[in-house]
């Protein structure tokens, strides 16, 4: 039988993978690849950059080609099947990845290159991958003793395991909780789309009325305009309360041991290898020097927010009692619904009035009709692409002189067996091969609504925003020229900048020239009315203090659990988060809410320490997009400089060196402040 998973197909063929070609095929290219790696340190007497690099940077493409789909599927496609296979295999991987990390022979022909004669002739974004690999040598433990070394391999393996079980209880958390709602007066105040979603829900599981899951889509409409306060205690009772102690599921999918473990053998790593705690090690490989420069950085922006965000707070309770004189206390879950009863009031405008203008195709080629007046760039549509499910889009992308630049998978809308969020992937990277030039092709992943009866399926203008922000990171990844797999794309970007390329094309949602571009009402095809885009506009800061501190308060949390964790001492994630809020946080939630039972970003995917990048980048961001500002937003000259300084040179050069390279001078906060609106 043939195994499609090591098929010679320069896409995967996802129709024909089966759970059981996963271990088969993993296990071949292990031991391939250590066959490889061990006749390679044979002929390493004077390495050269042919000889070394790229035999290793081909090796683990190998991998990179069984493993990325696998890991895909099980995120998008998630079967009980799937799962056991996948998580066979991550022993595996973890193993390979610390022994590769740990072969002493390899680390000496990477230090006798790094102090060669030949190194000097090499470009820098080849210096960048020999020097990067020197480091996540040191990183991975290669320096240590053989007993610690078994250790670190042995915690990593556990890191490995705890971290994918920890999504896996947050997805069948999710999915496991459903409402089924049989009398309509619950419904008041939903809107329709809401209603006819849900409805639609309720017919696949063959049932009558209308039923509302925990997917986003699903969620945020009942806590943005339900009535019925029960209702809106119930669902959010049952979101604050996943993969935990508590809330309609109490300990069946709970992370609490999960995350303790997690912490604690992430601190025994990071000491492991000489650093005093998991957030310095985290440091090393990112733009910021020191735990000190990124807890000022997070407390001066909590300094200039919190006041404006308690007076919006204030304003909010005010309004809600007027709206209802019997609210004593405003709870979490009113505070979703009266804000946007407050915006309503104040501007005239919901997320729900502007959907119709936002029809899934328009959204698309008007995105992609953006990317064209920035950067000359044409992106087209292909059907002939195997893909996982009948939903999914496939796409070429072309520069001015018909060159093929990249290629994605594009999964917009929520289903069952697929994990939350927004996200991109690699499915591919740029790099040279004996054949010619790896082309990138990114997997773009969203949970919006979907198409609902025969309407095509309408976007929020949140929605449009988490559109442009994924398409930011796949055309960071997609765009690259550089051909060394180490520093292609989002590879070896310090993690505090890989945000800018996604943050930054978020603004070109809120330009009326871009609108122009995207909009277009799904009946009439009209672009969004003048008066509307004002209201929205006018809106765009409406509690952006209180969104401010909501941020910094994950970015806090996540980054003092990883400075101060302790593991003599109990329970430090609910007293850490207290101390937090205490600090920054104007709402409080109630006691049973149990947030860091799914914050995934930092206990199952790479933001661990490393959150408070988003705040870190948007300062990137903003200031960039002020150039903008300044030439014109669709100003080509802009548009091309931006390209080739931030876009194509991937990881090969320090962030701070490219920023500076594209905005002429280190960037300033001041833009950041303006468009959120907390400073004049």
């Amino acid at each position: 039988m043939t195994n499609p998973l090591l098929e010679n197909n320069v896409l995967p063929a996802f129709s024909e993978i089966k759970p059981e070609h996963v271990e088969p095929a993993l296990n071949q290219v292990l031991e391939q690849a250590k066959q490889t790696v061990e006749n390679l340190l044979k002929h390493q007497d004077q390495p050269t950059w042919q000889s070394l690099v790229l035999p290793m940077e081909a090796l683990d493409a190998t991998i990179d080609k069984v493993w990325s789909p696998v890991s895909h599927l099980n995120s998008v496609m998630n079967s009980d099947e799937l799962r056991v296979a996948y998580n066979a295999c991550l022993p595996k991987l973890s193993q390979f990845g610390t022994e590769l990390g740990q072969n002493e022979d390899l680390y000496k022909a990477y230090n006798a290159l790094a102090t060669s004669p030949v190194y000097e002739q090499l470009d820098i974004a080849q210096k960048k991958v020999i020097d990067n690999a020197l480091r996540d040598f040191r990183l991975s433990g290669v320096e240590l003793s053989q007993t610690d070394r078994d250790k670190f391999k042995q915690i990593s393996q556990q890191l490995t395991e705890l971290t994918a079980k920890f999504e896996e209880n947050l997805m069948d958390a999710t999915h496991a909780w459903k409402k089924h709602i049989t009398d309509e007066a619950l419904l008041s105040g939903l809107p329709d789309s809401t209603k006819a979603m849900a409805a639609q829900f309720a017919q696949r599981d063959e049932l009558e009325g209308w039923l509302f899951t925990l997917d986003f889509p699903s969620y945020m409409p009942v806590m943005s305009y339900a009535d019925d306060r029960v209702f809106r205690e119930e669902m959010y009772t049952a979101f604050a309360t996943k993969a935990s102690d508590q809330g309609p599921h109490a300990g069946q999918w709970d992370n609490t041991e999960i995350m303790a473990d997690i912490l604690k053998l992430r601190h025994e790593l990071a000491q492991l290898i000489g650093f005093a705690n998991h957030a310095e090690r985290s440091l090393a490989t990112k733009m910021a020097q020191s735990p000190r420069q990124v807890l000022d950085f997070l407390s001066d922006l909590a300094d200039r927010s919190k006041p404006i965000a308690e007076r919006e707070f204030t304003e909010l309770k005010v309004y809600a009692k007027e709206q209802n004189p019997e609210i004593s206390e405003l709870e979490a879950w009113d505070v979703t619904y009266y804000a946007e009863k407050l915006r309503q009031q104040r501007y005239s405008i919901s997320q729900e009035e502007l959907k119709p203008y936002f029809p899934e195709n328009k959204v698309v080629s008007g995105l992609f009709g953006v990317v064209n007046r920035l950067y000359g760039l044409d992106i087209k549509e292909r059907n002939d692409m195997d893909v996982w499910h009948k939903d999914v889009r496939f796409f070429d992308i072309f520069d001015g002189k018909g060159e093929l630049r990249g290629q994605f998978y594009l999964d917009l809308y929520a289903r069952n067996h697929k994990r939350g969020g927004a996200w991109m992937d690699e499915c591919h990277v740029r790099r040279q091969t004996e054949a010619g030039i790896q082309t990138p092709v990114a997997f773009l992943t969203c949970n919006f609504s979907e198409p609902l009866g025969d309407k095509p399926a309408l976007f929020s203008h949140d929605e449009v925003t988490t559109l442009f922000h994924e398409f930011g990171h796949g055309l960071h990844h997609m765009l690259t020229k550089i051909h060394h797999a180490g520093v292609s794309g989002i590879n070896g970007v310090a993690w505090d900048a890989v945000e800018l390329p996604s943050q930054f094309m978020e603004n070109w949602a809120w330009e009326r020239e871009a609108l122009d571009l995207i909009s277009g009402h799904f009946e009439t095809g009209e672009v969004l009315p003048q008066d509307l885009f004002d209201k929205m506009i006018a809106a765009r800061n409406f509690q952006s203090a209180m969104i401010m501190v909501r941020q910094l308060e994950f970015s806090l949390f996540d980054f003092r659990l990883h400075l101060e964790f302790n593991p003599e001492q109990e329970n430090q994630v609910d007293k850490i988060l207290a101390e937090v809020r205490d600090q920054v946080a104007v709402v409080k939630p109630p006691k049973f809410n149990r947030f860091a039972h799914s914050f995934s970003h930092i206990f199952a995917g790479g933001y661990a320490a490393g959150y408070y990048s988003y705040k870190w980048a948007e300062v990137l961001s903003a200031d960039a997009f002020s150039k903008f500002e300044e030439n014109g937003i669709f100003d080509r000259a802009t548009g091309l400089a931006f390209l080739e300084s931030i876009l194509e040179q991937g990881g090969s050069r320090e962030p701070m060196e490219l920023f500076i390279e594209f905005r002429g001078r280190e960037p300033e906060i001041d833009a950041l402040l303006r468009h959120s609106g907390i400073a004049a």
